[in-house]
């Protein structure tokens, strides 16, 4: 599924868990992203793919690589997903159609050498920091809820779990 007449990739810096990434797969897949790519040796070292539970990473590529500015996908904005100072709120940013989202590692920050060279910074506005999938899982949430996306009965029925098929009467 993709939503119409858009483009999204993922970048993620060093990510260091692999429930994380195979988290953020599954996102992926939800939300229709196209590409995920990836920096640093701590997944590459740790990848399971268990909390894929619905085996994404089989359709979608996931790319190890040494710099993630050198693999922006022609034509992206890139947006960087960060609690910095003078970053937008989430639930104020309008998302470019082709968009490449960047999040940092769960256990650091996103650098201002990464920073200067993105197109948008924005932030998830909570009280505390988010987990890695949580965070991609609200930016990619926030991002179809402000988008023309297909409903309906239909995409439940193809969406759902295959044990479910509860109706509301």
């Amino acid at each position: 599924m993709q939503i119409a007449n858009q483009k999204m990739s993922i970048g993620l810096i060093n990510p260091k868990n692999p429930v994380n990434v195979a988290s953020i797969l599954r996102a992926a897949g939800c939300y229709g992203v196209a590409s995920v790519f990836y920096t640093g040796q701590r997944y590459r070292f740790a990848k399971d793919f268990n909390a894929d539970t619905k085996a994404f990473h089989k359709v979608i590529p996931t790319i190890g690589v040494d710099d993630l500015k050198e693999v922006v996908p022609e034509g992206a904005s890139v947006v960087a997903v960060e609690l910095v100072e003078g970053a937008t709120p989430l639930p104020l940013f309008e998302h470019p159609s082709n968009a490449f989202y960047l999040l940092g590692p769960e256990d650091g920050s996103i650098g201002e050498d990464v920073l200067s060279w993105c197109d948008h910074v924005v932030y998830v506005p909570t009280f505390s920091c988010m987990n890695l999938a949580a965070t991609a899982n609200v930016l990619l949430y926030d991002r179809l809820s402000k988008s023309d996306y297909v409903s309906g009965d239909a995409l439940i029925r193809q969406s759902r779990d295959t044990n479910n098929k509860s109706k509301i009467k």
